[in-house]
């Protein structure tokens, strides 16, 4: 094996051993406020044939539990809203619910996560003041049980919980909620749970289209957004808007606790004014987060981070209030057909033909050049699996593209693949000069190389977006969303 590639292989199995990198998973939400959903029994069988191995339910109903019963899908159950007060004021009523709604069905029903409450800083000021109660109450419970360590207790958030998110070096939690806020912190980093957050970039969007690109809410921009602060890039609005929570995090020193995605997803139809709720927006958003997730990209504050999300939702629900895409978040109808084909392996590719949100490279790839010394070589490759964000797993011993073994081949797969992902461009392909465009395709066996590229984009100021409801919990107002984009108007472009 070449020097340099071994360097970056050396480098990634280090980092594995630290335990700093571990794999990221994607879960379904699978919300249940609907009059014609099919059975959880027939539900559990389509999420096995998807292979989707993580779920978030809203309750611990007991049929679904006992649907889910020996097959190994990891669950996380809910704890309504209503249900907090009982939970707060008696540690009884905890111990009652896990007796009679948990042990029976577990482990055969492989439960790991609790979530006490949902979005609490949406619901009213007496509601957010008895989550930490009734959070320590279940805990307390799990601990007599001996399940504290195999099943995490945690609460959900919106975007809501922030009073500053751009840039993302500057995301702060708001002052507001700080009495409920910091004693759950406390207690995620004592008990090593996640802090749970909904992230909706089809909101920011949708509420504010004229500062926020489309291509950028669906990772499919091809230009960078700077943060001035940091000098970090950012190209997608999820990674932005997730920035802000972990530099919100670090500004109150909770460095440990981390961050798990319980919601985020695009909606595939909408009332006349959600122009983008789309079918091909849903699927191109969907792909491209599963794509970023599985390759544990990371975010730029935490490149090669892991982070588990969870896409909502499984089916439509006819029966939630408000605009005509509340009711459409689905990836499957009713009667189990599919809205549009998702691949939750992150391997498959959106179908170009589908719809008008992806542009085709041209017919034009990024090889590296047959002047190019070896040392060269080496020098841009591993810029591009390092700093430049490429996913290099393909190259790596014993994966599809590692044959031939050297510095050309495996610098001509990273180096197409930043040049698909940053708009297909001249400048794109420069790598110091020796990278070099192509009309030929490289691929060769089972060695696929990228051909889809970004659109150009415009991104404007903002990196934040509003919550949606869930199946848990009412809808509600989006005028702080505005009221973000005002507060903090500057934004910077590097175009490609």
């Amino acid at each position: 094996m070449a020097r340099g590639f071994s360097i970056i292989f050396a480098a990634s199995v280090l980092l594995v051993i630290l335990g700093i990198c571990r794999a990221s998973r994607v879960g379904i939400c699978y919300g249940r406020n609907a009059d014609d959903l099919p059975t959880p029994e027939k539900a559990v069988q389509l999420i096995q044939m998807h292979n989707i191995k993580y779920v978030r339910i809203y309750d611990s109903n007991i049929q679904v539990l006992k649907a889910f019963a020996n097959t190994g899908i990891e669950l996380m159950i809910g704890i309504p809203n209503s249900d907090l007060l009982a939970f707060s004021q008696f540690e009884s009523n905890a111990n009652t619910w896990l007796k009679n709604s948990i042990l029976p069905y577990y482990p055969a029903t492989k439960i790991t996560y609790i979530t006490v409450g949902a979005e609490l800083t949406e619901a009213p000021n007496t509601t957010a003041a008895l989550v930490v109660p009734a959070m320590q109450n279940v805990f307390t419970a799990l601990k007599k049980a001996g399940l504290h360590r195999r099943i995490k207790v945690s609460s959900t958030h919106s975007l809501g919980v922030l009073s500053r998110s751009f840039p993302p070096s500057a995301g702060a939690f708001n002052s507001s909620h700080a009495s409920f806020l910091k004693p759950m912190l406390e207690f995620l980093a004592e008990n090593q749970s996640p802090f749970m957050i909904d992230l909706y970039p089809y909101y920011a969007y949708r509420d504010s289209s004229t500062n926020v690109s489309l291509d950028y809410a669906l990772f499919e921009a091809s230009s960078e957004v700077i943060d001035p602060n940091t000098g970090l890039l950012y190209t997608n609005m999820f990674d932005a808007q997730l920035d802000a929570i972990n530099y919100a995090l670090m500004a109150l020193n909770f460095k440990t606790v981390n961050i798990m995605v319980t919601e985020t997803g695009w909606p595939s139809k909408g009332s006349p004014k959600e122009t983008a709720a789309t079918p091909d927006n849903a699927q191109t958003y969907n792909t491209n987060l599963i794509r970023h997730v599985i390759n544990n990209t990371g975010t730029p504050a935490k490149p090669g981070g892991a982070v588990d999300v969870y896409v909502f939702s499984l089916f439509n629900e006819n029966r939630k209030p408000g605009l005509e895409s509340e009711r459409n978040w689905g990836l499957f109808f009713p009667d189990q057909t599919s809205v549009y084909n998702l691949d939750f392996t992150g391997k498959g590719v959106v179908d170009m033909t589908a719809g008008g949100n992806n542009t085709g490279s041209n017919g034009t790839w990024c090889i590296a050049s047959s002047s190019a010394s070896e040392a060269e070589l080496q020098n841009a490759l591993s810029w591009a699996c390092g700093s430049g964000n490429v996913d290099c797993s393909a190259i790596q011993p014993s994966q599809p593209c590692f044959e031939p073994d050297n510095f050309a081949s495996h610098a001509s797969f990273a180096f197409n693949s930043y040049y698909q992902q940053n708009g297909a461009t001249d400048i794109a392909c420069t790598f110091g000069g020796v990278g070099v465009r192509t009309n030929k395709n490289p691929s060769y066996d089972n060695c696929l190389y990228a051909t889809t590229g970004g659109k150009k984009a415009i991104v404007n100021n903002t990196t934040v977006g509003p919550s949606k409801s869930s199946s848990s919990s009412p809808q509600r107002s989006y005028w702080w969303t505005q009221h973000l984009l005002v507060a903090f108007p500057l934004f910077f472009l590097v175009l490609f």
